[in-house]
């Protein structure tokens, strides 16, 4: 185990004894999806105390860890996240903004990457998930990405942020990981199979191990690099066996 993972499993020990102690609870910064899968791979070591995620919205890939105490009931509203909406001051004279552009302007701040959740890009807009400490430092400070002048807001309409999803459809031999990432990556499965053994695919927010690992419906894939899905299962079967799926891809 590499001595950041053991810095990080440490960490997550010391907020479940703290709110396990002390009877409160207490939360993480944000957690990318690596860092996800290795707080699932430890929860039974830490049962006396209930893990509930959260990253503003349904599907977050980046999301806060809140460690509470039995006697207590999680409370989401609770958590210490903010949701920014950024967009033009003047729309007429606005760049075309992508994901990389939000983030840059962000991070040149000088904010850890560990303060900031996910940025769901819009057309002309976007909405930013960030540790509640930082939501005045971002509305005074962040003025301009790229050529664009900007203004963020507070946002009060949680049910406004529906992720884009494009819908797949496709005819594949088995529900095996591999064969639905080469549907969801149009990639040939010889190369697909490949990060799988790279640690680059996780199911429901936990590390895939096996190519041959089958799918179910819902399940959510997220592949480091490429992407995420949620996969919908099997509509139908072909005369020769092969299986007709569905999944819807984030974009």
């Amino acid at each position: 185990m590499k001595k950041e993972e053991q810095l990080l499993i440490k960490r997550f020990h010391d907020l479940a004894n703290t709110a396990y102690r002390r009877g409160i609870t207490t939360y993480s910064d944000f957690l990318n999806i690596n860092e996800i899968s290795s707080l699932h791979a430890i929860e039974k070591d830490l049962s006396f105390v209930k893990i509930v995620l959260d990253g503003g919205y349904s599907q977050a890939e980046r999301q806060i860890a809140a460690f509470v105490p039995d006697a207590f009931l999680p409370i989401t509203k609770d958590f210490p996240l903010s949701i920014l909406k950024i967009e033009p001051a003047n729309a007429k004279f606005a760049d075309r903004l992508n994901h990389r552009d939000y983030l840059g302007a962000i991070l040149n701040l000088g904010i850890d990457r560990c303060k900031i959740g996910d940025i769901l890009v819009k057309e002309e807009s976007a909405f930013l998930f960030a540790h509640s400490s930082m939501e005045d430092f971002l509305c005074g400070e962040l003025t301009r990405i790229k050529h664009t002048t900007v203004k963020i807001v507070p946002c009060e309409e949680p049910e406004e942020i529906v992720p884009s999803l494009a819908h797949i459809e496709g005819s594949i031999s088995s529900e095996r990981v591999d064969a639905v990432l080469s549907l969801a990556f149009r990639a040939s499965r010889s190369s697909i199979s490949q990060l799988v053994p790279a640690e680059k695919v996780y199911i429901n927010g936990k590390l895939c191990c096996s190519n041959s690992q089958t799918l179910k419906s819902r399940d959510v894939v997220s592949v480091r690099g490429y992407g995420k899905f949620i996969y919908q299962g099997v509509l139908s079967t072909t005369k020769k066996g092969r299986l007709f799926v569905a999944l819807d891809k984030y974009t």
